[in-house]
């Protein structure tokens, strides 16, 4: 007679082998005692990514993706709709909360030297996340379909049209045509809700495969110690997670509540009009800072070129510093190029908001 498990749990482990699994990579998993709280902002942005998703799809079950119906149907969302003002509030304002959180998480990458050898490839699948959740907003910020995102749009894509080489092909595949229109509308919410999600979930699995596969760096300090003390991921580092994650949600929360409309100026509650071009028009800000450069430099396939020749160098980051030196006060050349980009990328978005 066979041997029958005696709980259901040790009937699923013998055909799955989960309790290996729990071992290995959450019980069993060790991280360097030193790992800090600025780690945890990587978890912090897997839940506003969850957000996102979650909120994105209860947003589809009313959204009328059709230039006729597109407004009013956001405005159904928002006036009609059981907490519908909520869940759109979540999704506008959670967007631009995981792109704060995956540039404060870059940044503390950088500082701390996490992307040097071996981790080339964790800094790379980063950088191809950030420019998928910025494609995510700007496809997302088309979908209402008000004045406000349709002329956003307009500028957007003649800022594309002048990429060198590709930029008008791939305007014209986006807008459907020499201007924005419905087909814009249409291109855009199947890139919005299908092609991009699925690139962020595969770069998402990818990124994590890496980060679990070369292990978490333990970070660079002045004088050499020795690792003798390891932490347990869970439950230990799991519960400095939820902490920080926790204190970021508040804030999140306070923004919500307290300035439900930060982002959402009068152009936003007219419906689309390609007819009437409000006065003031400009990107939201995370798109601030390359457009305010565009708009300093007459030229706009130069200023393209640069910027796409220091994005290109900002993927390439592991490549180009191959140096031994970790620790960022090592490094004083490196210190002061990147203080002076992070004060030149926040001049110019303020400039831009102006």
């Amino acid at each position: 007679m066979s041997e029958r498990p005696e709980h259901a749990d040790g009937w699923l482990d013998a055909r799955t082998g989960w309790r290996r699994i729990v071992r290995s990579q959450l019980t069993g998993y060790l991280l360097p005692a030193t790992v800090n709280r600025w780690y945890s902002l990587g978890f912090v942005l897997l839940i506003f990514v969850a957000l996102q998703f979650l909120t994105g799809v209860l947003l589809l079950i009313y959204y009328v993706p059709d230039a006729r119906f597109a407004f009013e149907s956001v405005q159904s969302i928002a006036n009609e709709i059981p907490f519908g003002w909520l869940i759109r509030l979540l999704h506008v304002h959670g967007a631009s909360a995981m792109v704060v959180v995956m540039l404060l998480h870059m940044l503390s990458v950088v500082v701390m030297g996490s992307y040097k050898s071996p981790r080339e490839l964790h800094w790379v699948t980063g950088c191809l996340l950030l420019f998928v959740a910025l494609g995510l907003c700007f496809t997302g910020y088309v979908l209402p379909w008000s004045q406000l995102s349709f002329w956003a749009t307009t500028v957007g894509m003649n800022l594309v049209g002048s990429v060198p080489g590709i930029g008008l092909a791939i305007q014209k595949a986006v807008q459907g045509g020499e201007v924005v229109g419905p087909a814009t509308l249409g291109r855009t919410f199947a890139l919005h809700i299908m092609v991009l999600p699925t690139a962020m979930l595969a770069l998402i699995v990818t990124h994590l495969y890496l980060v679990r596969f070369s292990g978490i760096s333990a970070p660079p300090r002045l004088r050499p110690v020795v690792e003798a003390r390891k932490r347990h991921f869970f439950p230990d580092f799991v519960f400095e997670d939820l902490a920080v994650a926790f204190s970021v949600l508040a804030v999140f929360a306070a923004v919500l509540f307290f300035r439900p409309h930060l982002y959402f100026p009068p152009e936003a509650f007219e419906p689309a009009d390609p007819f009437v071009t409000p006065e003031h028009v400009k990107p939201e800000w995370y798109f601030l800072a390359p457009y305010q450069v565009l708009r300093w430099i007459p030229n706009k396939t130069l200023g393209i070129a640069l910027q796409i020749l220091a994005v290109t160098a900002i993927v390439l980051l592991p490549f180009l510093d191959r140096g031994e030196r970790v620790h960022i006060l090592r490094r004083p050349l490196f210190l002061a190029s990147l203080a002076l980009v992070v004060v030149a990328l926040v001049a110019l978005t303020a400039v831009g908001m102006q």
